[in-house]
């Protein structure tokens, strides 16, 4: 064999025994897959509204920074968000956090529901703010949820009510918020408890 054809040769034997030696290396982790997340169907039922559902998107929604009810979530990586309205005053919004492990999920399901429970408190030092908020104890699905009530007034005139979950499966971790204008007494509370079931169900 010339020399040449023979260098050509060997040539084609190295990157081949490279492009090999690639093929068998093990793969990088692959990034998180996003869980399972709600329909809009499957929110709260609205009297006279329809509600549509926006697309899964990755991440924490940069304006939750500044809700001081869940002050935990701002910056937590492997996350997604959707968002869901209706064609009146109601919105809502499920995010959801895959933690590293069991007991890091566990950790953050602890800090949202200090956020939650403590939340009214903060808003109340707000003067322009009266704030209550309700404890609508816990839902049995998977390792658990629970649900809160928070209600604000403005001294403008504005009345607003949220209802919140928070729910684990395995290291699995999702917050639903359901807010509309009104108070405590319009949230619909069962409606919303059987909503958090099905987001915790369908996280897997």
């Amino acid at each position: 064999m010339p020399k040449r054809t023979r260098a050509g040769a060997l040539t084609v034997l190295a990157i081949a025994g490279l492009a090999l030696g690639t093929s068998l290396a093990a793969p990088a982790s692959a990034a998180p897959k996003a869980p399972g997340f709600l329909a809009a169907k499957e929110l709260p039922p609205h009297p006279s509204s329809i509600w549509t559902a926006d697309k899964v998107t990755a991440g924490v929604p940069e304006e939750t920074e500044w809700d001081t009810c869940l002050r935990a979530l701002p910056g937590q990586k492997n996350a997604w968000h959707r968002d869901f309205r209706t064609d009146l005053d109601t919105n809502a919004r499920q995010i959801s956090v895959t933690l590293a492990n069991t007991k890091a999920a566990k950790a953050l399901v602890s800090k949202l529901n200090k956020d939650l429970k403590s939340c009214p408190t903060r808003l109340d030092a707000d003067p322009d703010l009266k704030a209550s908020g309700k404890d609508y104890g816990t839902v049995a699905v998977e390792e658990g949820a629970h649900v809160y009530g928070v209600h604000t007034e403005a001294s403008w005139g504005a009345s607003d009510v949220r209802l919140v979950s928070v729910g684990r499966d395995g290291k699995t971790v999702t917050v639903v918020n359901w807010a509309q204008m009104g108070d405590l007494k319009d949230a619909p509370v069962k409606a919303f408890k059987k909503t958090t079931v099905t987001a915790v169900n369908k996280l897997h």
